[in-house]
């Protein structure tokens, strides 16, 4: 009986070890070179863009979030930073890496009616939401969208760009 069924797996197997073989013999040389991995102690921080208030740190893996196309950056926040009631013009997918991160509905910062996420939450804003966020602890979360990026802050007097 554990012939018959072993010889079973490897008939269902076969199909999809034929796929991955012929996949690998159709190496594409300009692929591989765009093959990329970033661990989150590998991420190279750099200052964050002005549009968000000082003390975070960005990284940009894939694309430029400042000009049309997909995107992937990453955000280190230290405890106890906020991003005031803003707005994006395209929509915002946030994935929580490590830490807890709070993000509310609305034009009001109101930490209470905030949801916290921690490590492995995902969230998406849809344009035009009004949502505002802190990081309870220090904080690192992977953003990704279709570009430009940008922020809009439903006061203007929030916006760090203007101080």
């Amino acid at each position: 009986m554990k012939k018959y069924l072993a010889g079973i797996c490897v008939l269902a197997l076969l199909p999809l070890v034929s796929l991955c073989l012929a996949q690998g013999s159709k190496t594409n040389h300009a692929a591989d070179t765009d093959h990329m991995i970033v661990t989150l102690e590998g991420t190279k921080w750099g200052p964050a863009p002005p549009a968000l208030p000082p003390g975070a740190q960005t990284a940009a893996l894939t694309g430029d979030p400042s000009r049309e196309g997909l995107y992937t950056l990453r955000a280190k926040l230290p405890a106890g930073y906020k991003v005031p009631p803003h707005w994006h013009p395209s929509d915002e997918n946030v994935t929580v890496l490590k830490g807890n991160f709070v993000i509310g509905r609305g034009e009001k910062f109101d930490p209470a009616t905030g949801q916290e996420l921690t490590a492995g939450a995902f969230v998406h804003m849809p344009k035009g939401m009004r949502h505002f966020a802190f990081a309870k602890t220090e904080a690192i979360i992977q953003v990704h969208g279709n570009g430009p990026f940008e922020i809009n802050y439903v006061n203007p007097a929030d916006d760090p760009r203007k101080k």
